[in-house]
């Protein structure tokens, strides 16, 4: 029976030292000496279709040849590619490294070996090198005309679209035309013609890397991405197809999958002639067999995947290359093969700790050679965001909004469906005026799992200026812009974005805009005209700030009172009870504050001189206006007393309705709802903090002597007043919708929102289990404590493990112990667990936390119930082995609390707190919410030239990017937790004022405020959101939450 053994050599027998192949990570230690003696040439089939011709020792090793073809191609993380070649009997079968070549290939001079990819990792952002993610597009590029990667029309003419991109560059309709009758991509290409040019028109100015990167985006949730099909039967003579992937080893019937064992539920695997077997571990749940047999032509091809299955189980499961098993001299069973070579998480680490030049490399395809930058990245694969990618979405037949092109062209994620029809209101005209408009239907896609994605983007010169910059996940340069949700009609204005997210999900979060208007670079000139012309007292930017941000919370009140209005309106699934209760509540809002803006404006316009210019000196005051108008807001007091019944009573209609929980649901995919519904009703009594800080700065500003100064601080004790009479109800609001929003990220748990629960911190920390570290997402609330792991489920929510009730429990510090850095041990009444943080601030601020939620349990009456619906918590200490079920891949198998599918949620904070690895307390959520800013503000990547010129609003821990105020929708978004601020030093050459530098790891973005005060404000608030915040103030028994 073949199963993993080592078979003793005659050295060995005889004593002679052991000379095993030993990975290359291995400090000190090297591979044998290659073998001299007589040269011979083999011919290697690489992936752009050339063949090279290597000489190599007779007896040298398999992985000989291998290392020359990577070190010709300068690949550094060639550990996921192998070589492969049809053997004597015609079974493709993988070149051993360990074993002679000779010894493989009977005549090497007549084969021919194909360089090509072996591994395929779940997430292409965890590819670090250009070069790697363009040996990956040719693959997928030959795996498409080869018909192995199978894909509805859809998916195929998206895919062609960005190789058509990066071989011949921007559209043109008749060298396209030309490009595609010389190049077959795809089986019956013709009819695909006018289809993948009508995407390929929405890539205007996107690099070959950029490509690269969308390319393996939408690759990697096909179904059969990856995928090789080796034929089998089943016990009962069914014909199957087994393959294998970085989750385990799948089934499928033709080209369907139809089931999976992840290699948590894997105990053996071994072959027995021609039959392959699967022994899994014993589940009570499990309708399966202890041990599953496959039958396979012969035992050939049955040796030839089982060798795959334990490469694959090696390369992603384990942390270093396995060692081989001392045998009996005498005897031996089974095959001695095993896995050799570097590990995934080897060639992560390897690649993050080397440091290499930039090497140039060419594209045999492409007229643009790339720059390939193999500088060490800083990545680890649960600690980062993905870098950039764009978001576009498909559904089963649901109706969904269709997205609709930014004006230069740039992909903006859309949803796709099979065969519905979307609407939805126009993107350029009022919502209410576009009620009539129809959106196009779009054909479906069909994929799989919704991971953080991550984008490659090439610094650009200063006309054509850079998309995007910044990554995580150590990609190169890509920005952790995130484009949001769906909207708008049009097919013919419509930018299919290459991030698909499945079953109408929405966009991954981390998603770089791709701005690259021309018109929107700013020169020297403009900005000393500028600065001559509008006034420079502080007082006029504290007047412009209540502009800038007025215009943004109008958009904000109409996404209630007309696009979520227009969508409730073509469906009766919503109460007439409920739309009364909302709607006469928030247009009487809308109408005051379009009045209010209108006046400000007004007075601006005046202040600066651009209308009125002889009574400019009685206008240089914004108090009178905001007294008079804060007055005129009293009256509306009624109306924000209602929005907390407003929230609570919408909760309860989508709790009541599928249908209506279904149609908030599609809403929260469109553009325009960039932030959760639930987080719209809110923005009223927000809004009455922000003048109550906007009034503070004015009059600490103002002299007493001054004629604005008695209307301003008139006007600020009104608006204190207002804000003292609803902020309880704020505080209660904020703590509810913040539970409903987590209730929304998790699985396993079915009574989250209950009342007197708390929300106190949420963030990522790791696990000790039998396993070691594993990352882990957890969640304090007053009286519980959760930890969850991220599921591969396709809403991309967190799976609840367990709980540890915060009654009796005990925290203690456990670094030395355990002899892990940030370590703690959390000792529960039934259960105990230990965890480390990522850093010491980290570990403080949790250990702060979770000992104040102790210290307040311990003074309530008592332990409080269990409520955890469908997970039970796993009660083992850390040390017990049988932990490692509590594994990422045991995920895919649950699904029971996934009977109503929530839609992608991978642009949360949740989301973004699992990936940089970092925590959020209610007490950030607070400071957050007093710290939101809207304005103009100028961007430069950090390899570009120019100034791009975008409208900037900051809210809920990210910057949203917009081309300019009138925008209905951002373009993109930058979550800032995790980054760092800073001022460009001299060596930056930044030779401008009022500039500031956001930098995450190596990837930078440089922003310029306008006036002084402007860049202290900017300053202000994006250091709350990228600085700890320190408790204001400690939870107690009448408060709401932590505040």
């Amino acid at each position: 029976m073949g199963e993993v053994e080592q078979r003793p050599t005659a050295g060995s027998r005889l004593g002679a030292p052991e000379n095993a192949g030993i990975s290359t990570l291995e400090h000190g230690q090297k591979l044998p000496t290659t073998p001299t003696g007589k040269l011979i040439s083999i011919k290697i089939q690489m992936l752009d279709d050339t063949q090279e011709t290597f000489e190599i020792p007779q007896r040298a090793p398999g992985k000989v040849l291998l290392d020359a073809v990577c070190n010709h191609l300068n690949l550094v993380e060639g550990d996921y590619f192998g070589l492969e070649f049809l053997d004597h009997k015609k079974i493709t079968v993988w070149l051993d490294l360990l074993k002679p070549i000779v010894k493989q290939i009977r005549r090497p001079k007549h084969v021919i070996l194909k360089f090509v990819v072996k591994f395929f990792p779940p997430d292409h952002a965890q590819l670090q090198e250009e070069l790697t993610r363009y040996l990956f597009a040719l693959q997928v590029k030959q795996d498409l005309a080869q018909g192995q990667l199978t894909c509805n029309d859809t998916s195929a003419a998206l895919l062609i679209s960005h190789i058509v991109q990066s071989e011949i560059g921007d559209f043109d309709e008749t060298v396209d035309r030309e490009h595609l009758v010389k190049n077959k991509y795809i089986p019956q290409q013709e009819a695909l013609e006018d289809k993948i040019m009508e995407f390929h028109r929405n890539h205007i100015g996107q690099t070959p890397a950029e490509s690269d990167f969308q390319l393996l985006e939408i690759a990697r949730r096909l179904e059969m991405y990856g995928i090789r099909l080796h034929p089998a039967k089943d016990r009962e003579g069914t014909k199957i197809n087994l393959a294998v992937a970085h989750t385990g080893i799948l089934v499928f019937q033709g080209h369907t999958k139809i089931n999976a064992f992840n290699w948590a539920k894997v105990r053996k695997l071994s072959f027995k002639r021609k039959r392959f077997l699967i022994k899994l571990r014993p589940d009570v749940n499990s309708n399966f067999q202890d041990t599953l047999e496959f039958l396979m032509a012969s035992r050939d091809f049955c040796k030839a995947f089982w060798k795959i299955c334990v490469e694959h189980h090696a390369f992603f499961r384990l942390f270093e290359e396995p060692k081989p098993k001392p045998k009996p001299v005498l005897f031996t069973r089974g095959s001695s093969f095993r896995f050799s070579g570097r590990t995934q998480k080897q060639v992560l680490d390897y690649v993050k700790e080397g440091g290499h030049k930039k090497v140039q490399f060419e594209r045999k395809h492409s007229k643009i050679h790339s720059v390939r930058s193999l500088t060490a990245k800083h990545s680890e694969q649960h600690s980062e965001v993905p870098k950039q990618s764009c978001d576009f979405t498909y559904g089963d037949g649901v109706d969904s909004p269709v997205a609709k092109n930014c004006q230069q062209g740039k992909e903006l994620k859309v949803s796709v469906e099979d065969g519905g029809q979307a609407t939805t209101p126009s993107l350029k005209k009022s919502p209410k005026e576009s009620k009539r408009l129809d959106g196009a239907a779009v054909a479906a896609m069909e994929e799989e799992e919704e991971v953080v994605k991550d984008r490659s983007q090439q610094s650009r010169s200063q006309t054509q200026q850079p998309s995007t910059a910044g990554s995580l996940a150590g990609s190169p340069h890509l920005s952790e812009l995130s484009i949001n949700s769906q909207g708008g009609p049009a097919m013919a204005n419509m930018t299919l974005s290459p991030n698909l997210s499945p079953d109408n999900r929405q966009a991954s979060p981390l998603v770089s805009p791709l701005l690259n208007d021309q018109t929107c670079v700013r020169t020297d000139d403009e900005e000393e005209v500028r600065k001559k012309r509008f006034p420079t007292d502080k007082a006029y930017f504290i007047a412009k700030e209540v502009s800038t941000t007025e215009r943004t919370y109008l958009k904000d009140l109409e996404v209630i009172t007309s696009w979520f209005q227009s969508t409730v309106s073509k469906d009766d699934c919503m109460p007439e009870a409920l739309k009364n209760l909302i709607f006469s509540n928030f247009e009487p809002l809308h109408k005051f504050h379009t009045s209010f803006l209108k006046e400000v404006e007004q007075r601006l316009a005046q202040w600066e001189g651009r209308s009125n210019a002889h009574l400019k000196g009685d206008y240089q005051r914004i108090g009178d206006i905001m007294l008079k108008n804060i007055q005129s807001m009293k009256h509306l007091t009624i109306h924000l007393r209602k929005h907390s019944e407003v929230l609570v009573e919408l909760e309860n209609g989508i709790k009541n309705s599928r249908k209506l929980e279904a149609l908030c649901r599609d809403f929260e995919m469109q553009k325009v709802c960039y932030l959760p519904l639930n987080t719209f009703l809110l923005r009223p009594l927000h809004r009455l903090m922000h003048y109550k800080q906007i009034m503070e700065r004015l009059c600490k500003h103002y002299p007493p002597n001054h004629v604005d100064f008695r209307d301003s601080r008139a006007a600020l004790a009104e608006i204190s007043e207002m804000v003292a009479q609803l902020h309880s109800s704020m505080l209660k609001m904020e703590n509810f919708q913040k539970l409903h929003e987590l209730k929304k990220d998790l699985i396993g748990i079915d009574n989250l929102v209950i009342p007197a629960r708390e929300f106190i911190r949420l963030g990522s920390l790791s696990k000790l289990s039998g396993k070691g570290l594993q990352q882990r997402m957890f969640f304090l609330f007053n009286d519980v404590l959760l930890y969850t792991s991220r599921g591969l489920t396709a809403s991309n929510q967190f799976k609840v493990h367990g709980q540890l009730p915060l009654y009796g429990m005990m925290i203690e510090e456990s670094e030395e112990e355990w002899g892990v850095p940030h370590c703690f041990t959390l000792r529960g009444q039934h259960q105990t667990i230990v965890v480390a943080a990522s850093s010491r601030i980290e570990m403080d601020k949790w250990t702060e936390d979770i000992q104040m939620v102790i210290d307040l349990a311990e003074n309530c009456n008592g332990p409080t119930p269990e409520f955890l619906g469908s997970s039970p918590p796993d009660n083992k200490s850390p040390e017990e082995p049988t932990l490692d079920q509590e594994s990422e891949d045991d995920l895919n198998a649950s699904r029971t609390s996934l009977e109503r599918q929530t839609p992608h949620r991978g642009n949360t904070t949740v989301h973004v707190c699992w990936h940089r690895n970092t925590s959020v307390s209610m007490v950030d959520f607070s400071i957050a919410v007093e710290n939101q800013l809207s304005g103009n503000l100028l961007r430069k990547f950090k390899n570009s030239n120019g100034w791009q010129k975008l409208w900037v609003v900051f809210t809920n821990f990210c910057m949203f990017f917009y081309k300019s105020h009138q925008d209905n929708h951002p373009l993109a978004s930058l979550p800032l937790l995790g980054y760092s601020l800073t001022i460009p030093s001299e060596s930056e050459n930044i030779h401008k004022d009022y500039v500031f530098k956001l930098h995450f790891k190596s990837h930078v973005y440089y922003f310029r405020a306008e006036s002084e005060y402007t860049f202290e404000r900017w300053m202000e608030v994006i250091r709350s959101a990228t600085s700890p915040a320190s408790r204001i103030r400690v939870l107690s028994h009448e408060e709401s939450h932590v505040y």
